[in-house]
């Protein structure tokens, strides 16, 4: 049974400080047991709405939601973790993060706890992994210079330059990797200003790495008829093969073909299936006619029932692993990795005369200078494949003249 829970957010008017203001405390209360906490937060007793339960003051006011914010959230969180929560349990969970954080990596730590809450309710832990991978390589580059953490108020921009060197150098890290460090980075200092602790960013003259051109990992027309003529004798794994298969012949991405549901499926006068969906990291519609194997592996699962998606896919590190496992299997040159069916769907088109522009409208990019890169690889392979061509004749003709 859920329990109830409230918050009253006062103050006391007969305390109040030297400089005339007076703090605000929250009384947080549990299936009627209370517990008592101080905010950290303080006003003058002429800018309190008792009535409710607010300051006047705009800025000061935030904080206050920002407070009772991170309370209704770890309330969530102690609930789910353990089943059960309590007024004092809550109220000392809080008090180990109520204060504002003055330095980089105790500021790193509240916002990646924040970031991992956030997670649970989006089901997605892209961005609270790839936080805490940035959380690391800033703490080892502190160590690197014989500190545990720095006080906001002693990053430089020469700071902010040596973490970039340090990332090059030491751990040979490619733009595309720094850039996220370096946004991590800005993240916790944009916090600290948000929070009054800085009043400008100091690193807004260090930039980002120029990034090289995206290079889409793809598997060869060859390897794709392999996975599809090999099946997994294990369930899940055959699930996460036709998966692969779908996404290689329709360009959906995981999390779209997570969230794919039958009403995404339409017919057209002529009977011939396709999707139209909106992608989820670009908000931009998709219409993809069916390749027939498509259609053939859609017939296998749910095209009905629409309160459920159409495929019962694992969650992201599991199907992440599984696509990796059937490489092994199948002894691919190079990693499978999940994402490859979707630039491999891309690249099969371009290899196959279709326009550039019906292609961006099937993998629904929002700009066509990303469906251009295809268009690229599929430029350099044929270039590629010439270089052999002209080095096995140049080798006949030797082989010819002696």
């Amino acid at each position: 049974m859920r329990s109830t829970f409230k918050l009253l957010f006062y103050i006391n008017r007969s305390k109040v400080k030297t400089d005339g203001t007076t703090a605000v405390m929250c009384r947080i209360s549990i299936d009627g047991k209370s517990s008592t906490l101080a905010t950290g937060i303080y006003c003058r007793p002429d800018a309190w709405n008792a009535q409710k339960g607010i300051i006047k003051s705009e800025r000061d006011n935030n904080q206050l939601t920002a407070f009772r914010r991170r309370l209704e959230q770890t309330y969530e969180h102690i609930l789910k973790e353990q089943g059960v929560v309590s007024s004092e349990l809550l109220k000392n969970t809080v008090a180990g993060v109520n204060s504002i954080p003055t330095c980089l990596l105790k500021a790193g730590e509240v916002e990646i706890e924040r970031l991992r809450i956030r997670s649970t309710e989006i089901n997605s832990t892209t961005t609270y992994r790839q936080s805490k991978l940035s959380q690391l390589n800033l703490q080892e580059f502190l160590r690197s210079r014989g500190m545990e953490d720095i006080s906001f108020t002693d990053i430089t921009g020469e700071f902010g330059e040596s973490f970039k060197t340090y990332m090059k150098t030491v751990h040979e890290r490619k733009p595309g990797y720094i850039n996220k460090c370096i946004t991590w980075l800005n993240r916790l200092i944009y916090i600290a200003i948000d929070q009054e602790v800085l009043r400008s960013n100091p690193l807004e003259d260090v930039r980002y790495e120029k990034k090289e051109p995206a290079r889409h990992r793809y598997i060869s027309k060859n390897d794709l008829k392999r996975i599809m003529e090999t099946p997994m004798p294990e369930p899940r794994m055959e699930l996460v093969r036709r998966a692969f298969i779908f996404s290689s012949l329709t360009g959906l991405a995981y999390v779209d073909m997570h969230r794919l549901y039958p009403h995404h499926i339409g017919k057209t006068a002529e009977g011939r299936l396709y999707i139209r969906k909106q992608r989820v990291k670009t908000n931009v519609e998709a219409f993809i006619p069916l390749h027939p194997i498509a259609g053939q592996i859609l017939s296998l699962y749910n095209t009905i029932d629409g309160s459920k998606p159409v495929f019962p896919l694992p969650v992201r590190d599991m199907i992440w692993y599984d696509i990796n496992q059937i490489g092994i299997t199948m002894k691919l040159k190079e990693n499978l990795s999940y994402h490859q069916s979707r630039h491999s769907f891309g690249t099969l088109l371009i290899s196959a005369g279709v326009s550039i522009e019906s292609i961006a409208k099937m993998m629904g990019h929002a700009n066509i200078s990303t469906t251009q890169g295809y268009a690229r690889i599929t430029d350099t392979k044929i270039s590629a494949d010439m270089d052999k061509l002209l080095i096995r004749r140049n080798t006949n003709s030797q082989s010819i003249a002696i």
